[in-house]
């Protein structure tokens, strides 16, 4: 892992616009890997994300109870992707018997009892072990319980969940002529109807931090891109191959302004202070506070100033040929960024004023949201495992 942070740190070097930290991202465990834990967290990494589905990076449960020893030694958050890959990858060969093979089904291979029973399940092994878990991208409201009813008996969970899941549906999967590949994302977009349990979870607290999910493939790229799993023998392509992520970054904080559904001082709490004390970088982050705190600041329109619009891709600076936006109505945009106190961003006067290289990195500490409950050291006192 060190070596994977090290060559990240190379392509960021003076390359970036704003400042910046990393993930790290296990697929593999070994003791090689978690002996690293203590590097990373002298390097300022305070987070590692984990996958209980996928066949290449899926962890079993005993990987992930390694895992989270480790962090809970360290003082790393794990962050938890939770699906359940053998429903997925069950009903993948179910639906592929019967020739399903288009985008629409994509949803279909990944049912919300998936979701629902990996994140059970993550959260007995966090109980468990004591170690603190974010559980990400979550896209449906029996998730959203089980995180609520954890939370109520005082295990730390954290959640997060994205736009896709207040904006998109599964209907946008079985678009015509492929363009439901636009919207192949894990978890996949659910009903309209379960669009209200995330949004009462984003307006009472149970969710911590509001993110993009940034994962994004150029749709006509016949490559690399989502038309790569279209051939001769699948010309509707191949929904298990359909490159599975979409752009979210730049239109994630105007989608989730704009609706009204959160006050601003919840709005804040979710896009920039909690994340900043998930992560281990406040107060320097998410807060203005004199002698402590960088000046950020994103300030937007008064209410009723800025006219609304429909999102187009053409006005995104991503380098992606598409947004799954495209045509959703806007009325927010940010109207400058400031970052350490320089305008970065002015909207009505030229947009981007900031300068690549002008963004650092963020060593992280560990975070000051997400502990466990105890503050022992994690054993099976009988036995003296891990004691």
């Amino acid at each position: 892992m060190l070596e994977q942070v090290q060559a990240t740190h190379e392509r960021a070097k003076d390359n970036c616009y704003t400042d910046y930290s990393f993930h790290v991202l296990m697929a593999n465990p070994s003791k090689t890997a978690l002996s690293e834990f203590s590097q990373l967290r002298a390097n300022g990494i305070s987070s590692i994300k984990i996958y209980m589905t996928y066949e290449a990076l899926q962890l079993n449960d005993s990987q992930v109870l390694d895992v989270l020893l480790e962090a809970r030694r360290h003082q790393i958050t794990t962050m938890v992707h939770a699906e359940n890959h053998h429903v997925i990858q069950w009903m993948t060969e179910k639906l592929e018997a019967k020739e399903l093979f288009a985008p629409k089904w994509h949803g279909t291979s990944h049912p919300p009892m998936a979701e629902f029973e990996a994140v059970y399940r993550a959260i007995c092994l966090s109980e468990f072990m004591d170690s603190p878990i974010l559980i990400v991208h979550v896209s449906q409201p029996e998730a959203v319980e089980h995180i609520r009813a954890a939370q109520k008996k005082g295990i730390p969970i954290y959640a997060e969940t994205c736009p896709q899941y207040l904006f998109l549906t599964k209907e946008g999967l079985d678009k015509p002529d492929f363009e439901g590949a636009k919207c192949v994302c894990a978890p996949p977009p659910r009903n309209a109807a379960d669009h209200e349990g995330i949004w009462r979870g984003l307006e009472d607290g149970t969710f911590t931090v509001m993110s993009s999910d940034h994962c994004p493939f150029s749709y006509d790229d016949a490559e690399l891109g989502k038309k790569s799993s279209i051939s001769e023998t699948y010309p509707v392509g191949r929904f298990r191959y359909i490159p599975n992520g979409i752009p979210g970054v730049e239109t994630r904080l105007p989608l989730v302004f704009s609706p009204g559904r959160l006050d601003v001082q919840r709005f804040v709490q979710l896009v920039s202070t909690d994340a900043a004390k998930m992560y281990g970088l406040y107060p320097r982050k998410g807060a203005l506070i004199p002698g402590e705190s960088d000046a950020d600041l994103t300030v937007w329109y008064p209410e009723g100033k800025m006219k609304k619009f429909d999102l187009k891709n053409e006005m995104l600076h991503h380098n992606v040929d598409y947004t799954p936006y495209e045509g959703q109505t806007v009325k927010q945009w940010p109207r400058y960024t400031i970052l350490r106190g320089q305008v970065v961003w002015d909207r009505d006067n030229g947009g981007l004023l900031g300068k690549k290289g002008h963004g650092k990195f963020l060593e992280a500490g560990p975070s000051t949201l997400a502990k466990p409950r105890s503050e022992e050291a994690w054993c099976i006192p009988e036995t003296n495992i891990a004691c």
